[in-house]
């Protein structure tokens, strides 16, 4: 293929750039997914027309990263960021060049992207692709090469061995052997390592959302990227969990990874949850031999791993509300549900559990089947899902009848009490949390009559 279809939007923002005597071409990911078979929403181009001369030619126009030769045009109801043709040379804090000068073709600033499959340009006035560094044809083999030299490139950027390793992940692809093994190279090892925890997260959570972060998962353990950013995690590799129940066939590490694959890929973060969900097992294990069985026990693990989790995310910078979700997930994952449980048993649960947070958690505990032997586990195709379809169904019918299920879902609250002469205090607090208490127990008893009466009675 040594062409692509041009959007519109692009074919007339182009005709902009002609007019006044400038090329322009659609660049990067964009024409990636494009030669790929993809849709591609997210445009960049690359001109020569300078910064100011975008600026002049274009209504709206915004200096996002003028001193890099970067601007973002506001055109059509689309924004695109347009960026001068521009080489790139020393990179003295291992991330953004020293010197950016502007280039005469397309074809040197082709020269300074990081892999041959982004290295790909296509003309905006007919589509045609400009491909020097056989982009094109890794594409089709699966493969992702360095332009040029991987240690040259690698150096550069220490980020650039991670987003190898994610786009492996997002793309299935493999990586070329010379550029994969230099990843292991000590000086790669030491520029990977400089680069802020922030962008390691953010490569991270992109693998989290890719087909099977598995792929890239396995690639960073391997490479010792996982060990730099994540160390904590390392005692996971070689923890054992099979014995004679064989409810295992992993270790910890494999199961982890694995269940990541288990988890939807829309919701990253709670795949980050399934990664992180059983890391406190390696400080919880106790090794027993019952009637001469061998018998492995992770006795309170979530315990554990919610401290390793959360430790690692505020490490990596995660907002706190992102923090509290994951470790709630893996605090609550060890849930027994029984078909014995009374309705009140059922509504105490949901309300440790918060309403919103339930169908994650049973996503959670289905990527947690999967983990175990890296298979598919669907929750009504499922020899083992019987009980979590059961607790599902039961929790639907007792949301929809419109139960107490928080504080705020009483018929009085603490104005009504001081209202009625109970005065304002713990002990107040602890009579709506009583009331509440009632309330699960017999829902009839959510009456702001019954309730008061019972409010008083308690008080006294």
């Amino acid at each position: 293929m040594n062409k692509i279809k041009i959007p519109d939007e692009l074919k007339k923002m182009n005709e902009i750039f002609s007019q006044n005597g400038f090329e322009a071409y659609l660049v990067g990911g964009a024409v990636r997914d494009m030669l790929l078979g993809k849709k591609a929403d997210d445009w960049d181009v690359t001109t020569n027309a300078k910064p100011e001369e975008v600026m002049k030619i274009f209504r709206r126009v915004i200096p996002t990263g003028i001193d890099h030769g970067t601007v973002t045009v506001h055109f059509l109801g689309q924004e695109i960021e347009v960026t001068t043709f521009r080489t790139e040379s020393d990179y003295s804090d291992g991330r953004h060049p020293d010197k950016v000068e502007y280039a005469g073709h397309i074809e040197e600033d082709l020269s300074r992207r990081d892999f041959t499959m982004n290295a790909i340009a296509a003309s905006l006035e007919d589509g045609h692709i400009v491909d020097p560094y056989g982009g094109a044809e890794d594409l089709k083999k699966g493969i992702i090469r360095t332009v040029g030299i991987p240690h040259e490139r690698f150096m550069e950027d220490g980020l650039r061995p991670v987003r190898a390793l994610r786009f492996a992940s997002k793309l299935q692809f493999s990586i070329e052997k010379d550029t994969y093994s230099e990843i292991f190279e000590e000086n790669v090892q030491k520029k990977i390592a400089s680069i802020s925890v922030e962008r390691f997260r953010d490569e991270l959570m992109k693998m989290m959302a890719s087909p099977k972060p598995s792929v890239g998962l396995k690639m960073m353990e391997e490479t010792g990227v996982l060990k730099i950013f994540m160390d904590e995690l390392s005692v996971c590799r070689g923890c054992i969990q099979k014995d004679d129940r064989g409810y295992h066939i992993f270790d910890v590490m494999d199961h982890n990874i694995y269940a990541c694959d288990g988890a939807p890929k829309e919701k990253p973060l709670l795949r980050l949850a399934a990664f992180l969900h059983d890391c406190g097992k390696p400080a919880s294990k106790v090794e027993r031999t019952v009637e001469g069985h061998k018998i492995n026990n992770f006795y309170n693990h979530e315990k554990y791993s919610v401290e390793i989790a959360r430790s690692l995310m505020t490490k990596l910078k995660f907002s706190n509300a992102e923090i509290d979700y994951v470790c709630h997930l893996i605090e609550n994952h060890m849930f027994h549900y029984e078909s014995s449980w009374s309705d009140a048993a059922v509504r105490r649960f949901i309300v440790r559990v918060g309403l919103d947070s339930f169908d994650d958690l049973i996503d959670l505990r289905l990527a947690d089947m999967y983990g175990k032997y890296n298979a598919d586990v669907r929750l009504h195709n499922c020899a083992g899902c019987a009980n979590l379809v059961e607790l599902t169904d039961r929790v639907k019918a007792l949301a929809a009848q419109s139960c107490a299920l928080s504080l705020k879902d009483l018929k009085v609250n603490g104005k009504d009490l001081i209202a009625e002469g109970i005065p304002a205090g713990k002990k107040l607090g602890k009579i709506l949390n009583e009331l509440f208490q009632t309330v699960l127990d017999d829902p009839e008893m959510n009456d702001r009559e019954k309730l008061l009466k019972l409010a008083k009675n308690l008080a006294n």
